[in-house]
């Protein structure tokens, strides 16, 4: 019997940032966590999961990628201007309502009428009353779908007949984000899609509390010692913004037997995995960043390839690490890892460290001191995932 039972992808990683406000909450402040009785800096999956999808656009065909908006007319609309540029941009935006609602079932609605906004109701576009995530081959089919109608002497009768072919075109959606992160219809649970990868909240593996920096901002134009700016430097405006800094224990892992499910093709599965292996560890959350600057790789990396199920290690930091941070947290997360893998016999079927400095060394032992970099590690994994996926 096949010793090959699943194909599971798991990503760790510490990261040291620099001060900044990578995730702020309603008032402002970084997001923190109670974590082992102390405050820990956070910032939320979500923060982290948009750098990362716009980082698939470098690394995958855009062809192979989806569109997350309400905009949901709009975006289909000028997919059949564009093959039907004889048509008015009314007419292609009742097929487009027709093919979403009558066809999809995805409820409308006109966008909310903005106070300063002079322009009747009526010419407002509709929107979808959630974010959709539609695949972009899924737009370009229903564009040709509604294109077709045209031929026909009633196109909105024809379109509303079509909803079985409509349904199938949105539900067989192969977008290689939309399958890593998923799909919610409120309106049709039959649209929806399982995501096959989970990202954990980053949270700091030291005690942290946030900052605050006080700032002026001078008028360039200002002329010093006028009548009316007796004794003012030239502080034009002043404030205040929240920060902190932090080592980030980070946790994410796909399911490339799901993955494979959803895609169909080995190596459209591998390659997806791939990318989303180097998207998620170099990318970086934007909030403030003009600000901060926070643009930084991580420290340490492990990737662990299992085939029993993922596992988080964020327990090496239930009690907050002491400086040097970086080495002792990655003592830590070795420590939990090993004695894990003992405990529970889930020794990964293979590992790779890329690791820089010497405060993460300790790394060493997971790889016998096999370390690599980056660039290999992700082209190793791609032809690791689609070598057993197809064996399976």
């Amino acid at each position: 019997m096949s010793t090959i039972n699943r194909t599971i992808i798991e990503i760790h990683a510490l990261e040291t940032t620099a001060a900044g406000n990578l995730n702020r909450d309603d008032t402002g402040s970084p997001k923190t966590v109670e974590y082992g009785g102390t405050t820990r800096a956070r910032v939320s999956s979500q923060a982290w999961k948009r750098p990362t999808r716009e980082l698939f656009k470098e690394l995958v065909d855009p062809n192979d990628l989806g569109i997350r908006t309400k905009r949901v007319v709009e975006e289909l609309t000028g997919r059949i201007l564009e093959c039907r540029g004889d048509l008015s941009e009314e007419q292609a935006t009742m097929l487009a309502e027709t093919v979403l609602q009558g066809g999809a079932g995805i409820k409308l609605e006109k966008p909310r009428k903005k106070k300063a906004d002079e322009i009747d109701d009526d010419g407002r576009v509709k929107q979808s009353q959630y974010l959709l995530f539609l695949g972009n081959r899924q737009y370009d089919q229903l564009a040709d779908l509604a294109i077709e109608a045209t031929d026909t002497d009633d196109p909105i009768k024809k379109i509303k007949g079509d909803k079985k072919r409509i349904k199938q075109i949105v539900s067989n959606d192969r977008s290689i984000d939309v399958t890593l992160f998923g799909r919610m219809v409120a309106d049709d649970t039959d649209l929806n899609v399982d995501a096959c990868a989970q990202v954990a909240h980053a949270i700091s593996v030291q005690t942290v509390e946030p900052e605050s920096d006080f700032f002026t901002a001078v008028d360039d134009n200002q002329r010093n010692g006028g009548e009316d700016e007796a004794g003012d430097v030239g502080a034009a405006m002043m404030g205040q913004v929240e920060f902190n800094a932090a080592t980030f224990y980070r946790y994410a892992n796909v399911d490339a037997n799901r993955l494979q499910d959803r895609l169909g093709d080995v190596n459209a599965t591998a390659k997806a995995v791939s990318a989303f292996v180097q998207a998620f560890l170099t990318s970086v959350p934007q909030g403030k960043i003009n600000t901060f600057g926070q643009n930084v790789l991580p420290d340490l990396i492990v990737v662990n390839l299992r085939d029993t199920q993922a596992v988080n290690m964020v327990g090496a930091f239930e009690r907050p690490v002491a400086p040097d941070y970086v080495q002792h947290a990655t003592e830590a997360l070795v420590r939990r890892q090993q004695d894990l893998d003992r405990a529970y016999d889930i020794a990964p079927v293979k590992t790779w460290v890329v690791r820089i400095g010497d405060d993460t060394v300790a790394a060493d032992a997971l790889v016998d001191g096999k370390t690599t970099s980056l660039r290999d590690m992700v082209v190793d994994i791609e032809r690791t995932i689609a070598n057993r996926l197809t064996q399976e």
